[in-house]
C-alpha cells in the first residue's frame, strides 16, 4: 500500500448526541486510499472496531513500522482493491488517535475533557461520518464495511441514511449484545474504574495513567476474541519455565501472552475511550425502539447486504449474524450470507483466511460503480 498520510476534518456545526448532550464542534482524523472517480461512485467507508482506528493499510511517515490493521484486505490487488475503490478510514468521535475525544481540550475549561467528554454511541459516530462524507463530496457510498463494532456502524448507516449507501458488508457483527457480552464489558470497565490512578477519569491532570486497569480490561477482552481451540493449539498447558513454579508469577505461556497483550495495549490506548466505546457496544440495539422487532428496525434499509460470520466466534456467534439475515429477508432485501470455517474465534475478521477473503473479493468485484 505504501506510505499514507492522516488528514483532518473539522465541523463547526453543533452535533446533538443520542444522550441529549450537544458537542459545539468536533474534529475527525481520517485516511484515504485509492482515487475517487469522476462520478464519485467508488467510495467505500471502513468502520473500525473497539480498539481500531483510521489507519487501515500501509504505513505512515511518522511510524513506518506500524502497518494498518486491515492491510491484508485493503490495497492494490487485494480483496478491497484500491485500484478500483476509494477507501476511507476514520477514527471515531471519542477516539484516542486524534479525533475529538476525552484527550482533547474542553473549550469551556481549557483542560482535557477526561471523564467530562460525553458518551458517544454508534448512532453519533455515523452522524459524524456522514458529515465527513459531505466534506469529501461523497453523496453515496458504494459500500460501508466493518467488522465487529464496525459492522454495527454499517448496519446503522443502512437504517439512518438508506439513500447514502448501496452495499453493507457486516462481518462478525451482532444486532445487539447478549447479557454475557455486556457482563464481560462491565468487568473490563470495573477494572479501569477501580484503578487507583483513575482519579474519576481525570488522570491526565495527575500525570498518570490507569495502566493496571487497562491491562486487566484488555486481558479480559482478549480472551473473548480468541477461540478455545486456537488458544489450545497455540499455548495448551505449555510452561514458561519448563516446570511448575508454585507461585503467582507467570507459569503458563498463555499467562505470559495475556500479560504482554495487556501491557502493550495500556501503553497506547486511552482508558476513557475504552469506557465510552464499550458502552457504545452495550447500548447498540436498533430493535429497542421497535418493541424488539429487528425486521421493523431494518425496514428502512435499501442497500444490498453481505453478512459474514465465523464458526468459532463465540462472542458474536453465527446465530447473531443469522438474526440479521432473517430480518433482512423478511424485508425482502438482497442479502448474501457466509459462515466461514475459521478457528481464530472473533478475531477471524482481522485475518487473511483464504475462504473469508475469497468471499469478500467476489462480493467487491460484483459491486457496480
Amino acid at each position: 500500500m505504501g506510505v499514507v498520510a492522516p488528514q483532518r476534518f473539522g465541523s463547526d456545526a453543533p452535533l446533538r448526541l443520542k444522550s441529549g448532550v450537544t458537542l459545539p464542534a468536533f474534529e475527525l482524523v481520517y485516511e484515504t486510499y485509492g482515487t475517487l472517480n469522476a462520478s464519485r461512485s467508488n467510495a467505500v467507508l471502513v468502520c473500525h472496531a473497539l480498539s481500531g482506528n483510521h489507519h487501515l493499510a500501509g504505513v505512515t511517515a511518522d511510524n513506518p513500522d506500524e502497518i494498518g490493521w486491515w492491510d491484508n484486505l485493503i490495497g492494490p490487488g487485494k480483496p478491497l482493491d484500491t485500484r478500483r475503490f476509494f477507501v476511507v478510514g476514520v477514527n471515531n468521535l471519542g477516539g484516542c488517535y486524534g479525533s475529538t475525544g476525552p484527550l482533547s481540550i474542553n473549550p469551556e475549561t481549557g483542560r482535557r475533557y477526561g471523564a467530562d467528554f460525553p458518551l458517544v454511541l454508534v448512532e453519533d459516530w455515523v452522524q459524524a461520518q456522514a458529515r465527513l462524507a459531505d466534506h469529501l463530496g461523497i453523496e453515496t457510498w458504494a459500500a460501508v464495511v466493518g467488522g465487529s463494532l464496525g459492522g454495527m456502524q454499517a448496519l446503522e448507516w443502512a437504517m439512518r441514511f438508506p439513500d447514502r449507501l448501496r452495499h453493507v458488508i457486516a462481518i462478525a457483527a451482532t444486532p445487539k449484545l447478549t447479557a454475557q457480552n455486556i457482563a464481560f464489558n462491565e468487568v473490563a470497565r470495573q477494572a479501569i474504574l477501580s484503578d487507583t490512578n483513575f482519579h474519576g477519569g481525570h488522570y491526565a491532570e495527575y500525570g498518570v495513567v490507569p495502566s493496571n486497569g487497562l491491562r486487566l480490561a484488555r486481558m479480559i477482552g482478549h480472551i473473548t476474541y480468541l477461540s478455545d481451540s486456537q488458544m489450545g493449539d497455540k499455548f495448551g498447558r505449555q510452561l514458561s519455565k519448563g516446570e511448575y513454579q508454585f507461585s503467582y508469577d507467570v507459569n503458563f505461556e498463555v499467562e505470559s501472552y495475556l500479560r504482554h497483550q495487556g501491557s502493550k495495549f495500556s501503553a497506547f490506548f486511552d482508558a476513557n475511550t475504552y469506557l465510552t466505546t464499550t458502552k457504545a457496544l452495550d447500548y447498540f440495539d436498533p430493535a429497542y425502539d421497535h418493541d424488539g422487532d429487528l425486521s421493523a428496525a431494518l425496514a428502512s434499509a435499501r442497500a444490498d447486504f453481505l453478512i459474514v460470520s465465523f464458526t468459532t466466534d463465540w462472542r458474536f456467534s453465527p446465530a447473531r449474524s443469522r438474526e440479521i439475515v432473517f430480518a433482512l429477508m423478511k424485508n425482502r432485501r438482497r442479502v448474501s450470507y457466509a459462515n466461514v470455517d475459521c478457528d481464530a474465534g472473533h478475531d477471524s475478521f482481522l485475518l487473511a483466511d483464504p475462504h473469508y477473503h475469497a468471499v469478500l473479493r467476489a462480493y467487491f468485484e460484483n459491486i457496480r460503480l
